[in-house]
């Protein structure tokens, strides 16, 4: 331990992660902060042509459609009719948040005085928070579940309980859900359930923050890049990718972290394959732990959303392969999606590797990761 101005070791230590933590925070808050102008700015000017857009009548109830095909074409990222519908929102819920732009930003604005006014005129000055420090405070995922509150004091109140809180944007959609504003409103003593909520929040973290989709989009990253969620994960995902294509039993390989969209819910399938011989997509999800309902739960929501949004003519239903893993200890789980075929349930069980075979080849590849390390 460093006594006085002595710069030993454990000083040395402690200067570093210093240093890395705070590179990381600044880091973390000019990405936000950029991606938060970007969206804001583009809902801007979207709003602002179909106000009075020269040729807005040309394009109707279709504006969105063709803006996101053309922005598509120049290689835009993020930029699906359901974002832009979003940006657009935000920039509606949040018209203060021009304040926080630089001169330089504000010249790429139109100078007309916006038609919009700030929401909020009807709230008490003590309950509305200033756009810059909404901007240096909060990512876009956060604002992007704050949009979707209609009412503006339930809005202010979870600005302000996840400023105050640091929330991740997870706790912030938690508190939503389970009605933290309503129960607060129930509470007789609201000081004690707010101390005691804000002592077992989550809190964001900036190397998760930097994971965001959002963020990784922004920046041209690959999902593969950013999603993997341990070594021991990626390193199993390697080699089923592997295992599977080496089988020659039809399996083509499609897609690694496959992004989807289901409402308002991102999600990455670990492996996508189509199976010539089954004709159907096969998904693999992988997970470095026992297995859960909710993992069955949740792969069978992407094997149901492939059989609406992807299946075509001739092909048929998705499968999903479940592998869970713990140590010495793994279990695979087929997910038949409600197959009611039997024959092809019968030619799925005989064209896909045996359960028995999975679970061996697992198991062994995680002895070995084990022994490796």
């Amino acid at each position: 331990m460093a006594r006085g101005n002595q710069f030993d070791f454990s000083a040395l230590v402690r200067a570093i992660q210093k240093v890395d933590t705070f590179c990381l925070q600044q880091a973390s808050r000019a990405i936000n902060i950029s991606l938060t102008l970007r969206n804001w700015s583009i809902g801007y000017y979207i709003r602002e042509f179909e106000q009075s857009g020269s040729d807005r009548a040309a394009y109707g109830e279709n504006l969105l459609e063709r803006l996101c095909e053309n922005l598509q074409g120049q290689g835009l990222k993020r930029c699906d009719v359901r974002e832009l519908r979003r940006y657009r929102q935000f920039y509606i819920v949040y018209p203060q948040i021009r304040e926080t732009l630089t001169p330089e930003f504000r010249k790429m604005l139109p100078v007309r005085e916006k038609r919009e006014r700030p929401n909020r005129e009807t709230l008490s000055p003590d309950l509305q928070i200033v756009g810059s420090t909404l901007v240096e405070k909060l990512s876009f995922s956060h604002f992007n579940e704050l949009s979707s509150l209609d009412d503006q004091l339930k809005r202010a109140f979870y600005e302000m309980e996840c400023i105050r809180g640091g929330w991740s944007v997870r706790e912030l959609r938690r508190q939503i859900g389970s009605l933290y504003y309503e129960r607060t409103g129930l509470s007789t003593n609201k000081e004690k359930l707010a101390e005691h909520l804000q002592k077992s929040a989550d809190k964001a973290d900036p190397r998760l923050v930097i994971r965001d989709p959002y963020v990784f989009e922004f920046l041209g990253l690959k999902a593969r890049e950013v999603m993997g969620e341990s070594e021991l994960e990626d390193s199993l995902l390697d080699k089923v990718q592997e295992f599977l294509l080496e089988l020659g039993h039809g399996f083509c390989f499609e897609a690694r972290q496959k992004r989807i969209l289901i409402g308002d819910t991102l999600g990455f399938i670990d492996l996508v394959f189509y199976h010539r011989v089954l004709k159907c997509h096969v998904l693999i999800e992988l997970k470095a732990a026992r297995f859960t309902h909710e993992h069955l739960g949740q792969l069978n929501t992407y094997v149901n959303w492939y059989r609406r949004n992807v299946m075509t003519e001739g092909d048929n239903p998705p499968v999903g392969l479940l592998l869970c893993t713990q140590k010495d200890h793994a279990l695979v789980e087929y997910a038949l999606a409600g197959m009611d075929n039997s024959l092809f349930v019968s030619k799925y069980q005989l064209e896909l590797p045996k359960k028995e075979d999975i679970q061996h080849f697992i198991e062994q590849q995680v002895r070995k990761t084990a022994h490796e390390k």
